[in-house]
């Protein structure tokens, strides 16, 4: 738990944001002028026990992610001393994961434990990776706006995992909720679905304002069509449309609210970090949103559709309404620096000595390349004959390769803390090196970015963003918002209780610029020549797979 309080005008307005991530559910409460009062956070438990065929099975439990929500909802209403009169509106986001009820609007069990309370399959599940590439075969035109290919991260290949392996769960099923839809429904009862959730992972066509039955029929899951949609959504509404009749009395008495309290369509969790952060200097489309925090999102927004090879989308106003967005990333980015981490003798110590500092350790080996260096560009020397490809859960774009995994070169015999820095500092090049290469596939179909946008966990100290300029050749811009992705579901709030006439304007009032990390013209060329080891390395490994 951990809680960030600041002093507030009395008698204003405030709007309440949550966030439900892969580790936690955390609140944020702010003004009207951005300045979060208060946060709180409550940890989920992730189940990670079962495995099929080497598949990846990960598992949540709703019932618990909604007790932590209103838990964090509670405690930022204490925290800042707000009465819930004051409260506008709230806005939720969530990781993409899918969400399964019965009749009773009970959850049912997804899991090989028949647990019930693991309803959840999380996004990072890959359990659905044959699906997928069953999917991808037929070639179907829906492809076309997930950037060719489905992946076994989104909710059709997971659902045909389930009619296949788990079909009582299906038949039983009342309705299949993307996590930030189903939140927005235990709040007020109603079933509408956000365009940004249906369209970036169920492949609603948002610019049709339709699901493309013959889709459905084409992949195995004809109920769905045959229902006409009913267990997926209906309803389909932009990011920040009121929700029903806003708060129930039931869940305004849990989080401590009043009932009727106006309630927004959400969104994924890192849409809510673009949301956050890409109206910075009034022109979205100058931007790309770079949410780095236990996977990596990249949100690039277009006025007309781009076509990627690799890249998700084009998605209509999936993330700003009436706006097309592209949608890369990698599986992995902070969990693959821990990952990494973990595999080098000198962790161990290194953890202790981070623990003294109560500071986890990517913070400790990046305050200490910071102490070693006379800029934070000039650590990429000491990573030297060290070379990381991070991918150890696939890549995400622009390969769309679920089957892709890591690679590290140049490691010798050394268990010193200072090789555990240089396997670091690689680790993290080869996190910039591979968003370099979602930047450069853009920029093939005509999509040029001038500014990095960052949020996320990961991407907070100073060291990663000036090393993310560095490798990518482009600057990165920080906002002032301590915590864009909940500042971003703040603003969806702001909208539905009316505060705001619309995303975009409120976006504008609420961002604000606070540093500009320029690339480092001096190492420009070492970086070309450490990206073109990436590419051989990815590469080679591409072709060992077989």
């Amino acid at each position: 738990m951990n809680n960030n309080v600041q002093s507030r005008p009395d008698n204003d307005q405030v709007v309440i944001g949550v966030d439900v991530g892969t580790g936690s559910a955390r609140a944020g409460i702010f003004d009207m002028n951005g300045k979060m009062l208060a946060s709180a956070k409550h940890d989920i438990t992730l189940y990670r026990n079962g495995t099929n065929n080497g598949a990846g099975f990960v598992e949540q439990s709703s019932r618990e992610i909604w007790d932590a929500v209103c838990y964090c909802v509670r405690e930022v209403m204490s925290r800042s001393e707000s009465t819930p009169q004051q409260v506008a509106g709230i806005g939720f986001d969530a990781t993409c994961s899918l969400v399964v009820l019965g009749k009773d609007m009970e959850p049912i069990s997804v899991s090989l434990s028949e647990d019930p309370n693991r309803n959840i399959i999380v996004w990072m599940d890959h359990r659905a990776t044959a699906q997928a590439e069953r999917i991808n075969a037929s070639g179907h035109s829906v492809l076309n706006y997930v950037g060719g290919k489905i992946s076994p991260e989104m909710e059709t290949p997971k659902i045909l995992w389930l009619k296949e392996n788990r079909r009582k769960a299906f038949d039983d099923a009342w309705q299949f909720f993307d996590l930030a839809d189903f939140l927005t429904w235990k709040s007020t009862g109603s079933l509408s679905r956000s365009t940004c959730t249906v369209t970036c992972k169920w492949t609603y066509l948002a610019h049709e304002k339709r699901w493309d039955a013959d889709y459905f029929r084409q992949i195995g899951l004809s109920e769905l069509a045959d229902e006409n949609f009913a267990r997926i959504g209906q309803s389909i509404v932009e990011p920040g449309t009121p929700c029903g009749q806003g708060l129930t009395e039931d869940a305004a008495q849990q989080m401590g609210l009043l009932a009727g309290t106006p309630v927004a369509a959400g969104m994924i969790d890192a849409h809510a970090g673009g949301i956050g952060t890409v109206g910075v200097n009034g022109d979205a489309t100058h931007n790309m949103a770079y949410v780095f925090g236990t996977s990596s999102c990249t949100m690039t927004t277009t006025q007309e559709p781009v076509f990627i090879p690799g890249v998700w989308g084009p998605y209509f106003s999936a993330m700003i309404p009436g706006m097309w967005l592209n949608e890369g990333g990698q599986s992995t980015a902070g969990a693959a620096i821990d990952q990494l981490l973990s595999l080098h003798p000198a962790t161990v110590a290194a953890k202790a000595m981070a623990k003294e500092k109560s500071i986890s350790l990517p913070v400790f080996l990046a305050d200490m390349a910071m102490r070693k260096t006379q800029s934070a560009s000039q650590a990429v020397e000491l990573a030297e004959g060290i070379h990381v490809v991070p991918e150890f859960l696939g890549n995400r774009a622009p390969f769309a390769d679920p089957h892709a995994r890591a690679v590290i070169a140049g490691l010798g015999m050394e268990n010193s803390l200072n090789n555990l820095l240089s396997l670091y500092i690689a680790g993290v090049c080869g996190i910039g090196y591979g968003l370099r290469q979602i930047i450069e596939a853009q920029a093939k179909s005509g999509v040029i970015i001038e500014n990095i946008v960052i949020s996320g966990g990961a991407g907070q100290h100073p060291f990663i963003r000036q090393l993310l300029a560095d490798t990518c050749g482009v600057t990165v811009v920080a906002t002032r918002a301590s915590e864009p992705v909940l500042l971003g579901s703040a603003i969806l709030g702001a909208v539905a209780g009316g505060i705001f006439a619309g995303v975009g304007q409120a976006m504008a009032h609420f961002s604000a610029i606070d540093r500009t990390y320029q690339p480092n013209e001096r190492y420009r060329e070492r970086h070309n020549i450490r990206f073109a080891s990436f590419q051989c390395l990815q590469q080679c490994a591409r072709e060992l797979k077989g």
